[in-house]
């Protein structure tokens, strides 16, 4: 995936702040299927990092705030070292009317009907420590359920490995194509999401495309992924 996306960002497109939109809009259609019809009155908590994980969350918390649901954003990104895509988001955030505060600020997770889990996804590469280690630890604090962007936090993508803490998910949704490293135990449902990835990106990638959405755009752009000893049906 990390190829992926550097085809992406750097040779073809989509862009970085467009992979994000597209990935906090799936994320937040993901989380109001989780709501149900309390999702007018639910309050969420979203748990957001510096890199491209952390800015799909914000993209999310900014299009759940403005639909009405009560958004608390707790993000470790601040504007003098974030990048220009995540900047973005964070300014946009600004202008919804979800609540912001910086990972060291004190929260209360306890009154959440839902957890946004939007730390680090696959640039995982040691345990976490500092507030990347802090906000994990809030969602595994959580009784409210809990959704992951991509993988879980603390999860390694490839091998599955948790090096430090790690998030216990309740949903996962990956994002443009399943990770190896994804499991039940920590992934919990798990679904996956169309970026919008062209199939020449994954050609240029040596990957065949193989398209699992169909062509119904409004209504398949995440499927439920089963696990390899789940029974079909």
């Amino acid at each position: 995936m990390r190829e992926i996306d550097r085809i992406a960002v750097e040779e073809t497109g989509p862009g970085l702040l467009q992979m994000m939109e597209h990935a906090g809009l799936e994320l937040a259609r993901a989380a109001l299927a989780m709501l149900g019809e309390h999702w007018p009155h639910a309050r969420v908590v979203v748990l957001a990092g510096h890199g491209g994980n952390g800015g799909g969350g914000l993209c999310a918390a900014r299009l759940l705030a403005s639909r009405g649901v009560e958004v608390l954003a707790v993000t470790i990104a601040h504007p003098s070292r974030a990048s220009d895509a995540v900047d973005a988001q964070l300014r946009m955030l600004h202008e919804s009317p979800a609540r912001v505060i910086a990972w060291s600020d004190a929260f209360d997770i306890g009154e959440a009907d839902l957890v946004i889990d939007a730390v680090v996804g696959y640039g995982l590469r040691e345990a976490p420590t500092g507030p990347v280690m802090a906000l994990i630890r809030a969602a595994q604090a959580a009784t409210a359920p809990v959704i992951s962007l991509d993988v879980p936090s603390g999860v390694d993508a490839d091998s599955g490995d948790t090096p430090g803490f790690a998030v216990r998910a309740t949903r996962t949704l990956t994002l443009a194509l399943p990770k190896p490293g994804l499991r039940r135990e920590q992934a919990g449902d798990l679904w996956l999401a169309d970026l919008g990835i062209p199939p020449g990106v994954f050609a240029r990638a040596g990957l065949a495309f193989d398209s699992r959405f169909g062509p119904h755009f409004g209504r398949a752009t995440q499927i439920r992924l089963r696990y390899p000893d789940e029974a079909e049906g």
